[in-house]
């Protein structure tokens, strides 16, 4: 295939990242890459240890897409070996080590919604247990003894715990010799990951070196902040929104943004190129401009990048009836009800929460109505009595018949 020319395909790459290490050395790679015809190979590593993706975990995932759309080798390593150690990047104790049997089930679900992002026909997945299960005690002390102690505690989350005397586990030193391992063998020419896998990322750097192999070129991209805009998304911070989100719980949750994350978003959330966000720029600088318009662009932007421009209109319109309006939307999901049963089972039959246990949540935070009536009982039946509502949160509705 015909290359973009480096100036072109570094304007691509810059988009949403904190830094590209060493700069000059990747655009070496993409002339060469250019003038030999040759893929460049990127590679970003996946914890499966949390399956549900949100559109934090996107921006790193937008930016192995990109170079996907440049061209070149897109390989998805899936980290169901290192999952058993625990990353422990950013934590401030000992990560829980899941089974292979786990890893490799909550990896099924992560490229499943990954495909929302990739090009999944042409990503390359690989399993690092492929290698690192091969590995004997003698490889493991071979490559133990490539980093020093030294070394390791320099990682920021490291000294914290060394200096507060929290406990750090041996096998918490291997996680990032092992994800450099991936490096070697997959010979990668870049490595992708978010700022608190900078240290892991030049550690593979390191590694190539001891294996004689040209060194990988890292580019990290920036942890985005959740809906509330003080900690990173994070379903266990209830800030998040999943790629696999309804469009209407998208837009109504990028709206609750606060006006300060918008140009962030715009680059991060909504892969705005730098026109867009000048644009953005300019008008949030303009006292004479509503924010809340902006943020509505924002918005649909972020919908139609998950799905397309007609639907991201649609959930604009739920938002303007169902919320501005506080109206019943004129299309929702229907139930039949073919007797007595809980609201909770009703809920989870439906599709419309994922589990009983987040229905029987949802009920005792008093986000449930049935007819506009709160529903504060999880034990609280419901009966066919013709066209029912059942309204959960701001933006889900469902029809109960029977």
């Amino acid at each position: 295939m015909s290359y973009l020319t480096v100036n072109e395909q570094m304007d691509l790459i810059r988009r949403g990242t904190e830094e590209i290490l060493p700069e000059d050395d990747l655009v070496k790679k993409l002339e060469r890459s250019r003038s030999t015809g040759k893929p460049l190979i990127v590679k970003l590593g996946c914890d499966p240890s949390r399956p549900d993706l949100h559109i934090g975990h996107g921006v790193v995932l937008r930016k192995l897409r990109h170079f996907q759309d440049l061209g070149h080798t897109a390989v998805l390593v899936i980290g169901d070996f290192t999952a058993m150690i625990g990353d422990p990047s950013g934590r401030n104790k000992t990560r829980p080590q899941l089974t292979l049997d786990e890893a490799k089930a909550n990896a099924e679900s992560y490229v499943e919604q990954a495909k929302a992002i990739l090009d999944i026909r042409s990503v390359i997945i690989k399993y690092n247990s492929d290698w690192l299960n091969e590995m004997n005690f003698n490889d493991v002390v071979q490559l133990a003894s490539s980093y020093t102690v030294a070394r390791m505690l320099e990682r920021d989350d490291f000294t914290k715990r060394f200096q507060a005397e929290v406990p750090i586990s041996i096998h918490e030193f291997l996680y990032p010799l092992a994800q450099a391992q991936d490096s070697v063998e997959l010979k990668a020419d870049v490595e992708l990951g978010g700022t608190d896998q900078k240290f892991n990322l030049l550690v593979g750097r390191d590694l190539q070196k001891d294996h004689e192999q040209e060194p990988q070129c890292i580019i990290t991209t920036p942890l985005l902040e959740g809906t509330d805009g003080v900690e990173k998304m994070s379903k266990s911070y209830g800030n998040h929104i999943g790629l696999q989100d309804t469009p209407e719980d998208m837009y109504g949750k990028t709206l609750s943004i606060s006006d300060d994350m918008i140009l962030k978003w715009f680059t991060l959330a909504a892969d705005a190129d730098e026109s867009v966000t000048q644009s953005v720029k300019k008008r949030l600088d303009d006292p004479a401009v509503n924010p809340m318009d902006v943020k509505r662009e924002l918005a649909r932007a972020v919908v139609a990048l998950y799905y397309d421009d007609e639907t991201a209109t649609k959930a604009e319109d739920h938002f303007n009836t169902v919320v501005v309006g506080k109206g019943i939307p004129d299309d929702m999901p229907e139930y039949s009800l073919k007797g007595e049963d809980l609201i909770v089972n009703v809920l989870f039959d439906a599709g419309l929460l994922k589990s009983k246990g987040e229905a029987r949540r949802m009920v005792k935070q008093g986000a449930v109505k049935l007819d506009g009536k709160p529903v504060d009982d999880i034990q609280t039946a419901i009966t066919p009595n013709g066209d029912q509502i059942l309204k959960v949160g701001k933006r889900r509705f469902l029809k109960v018949t029977g």
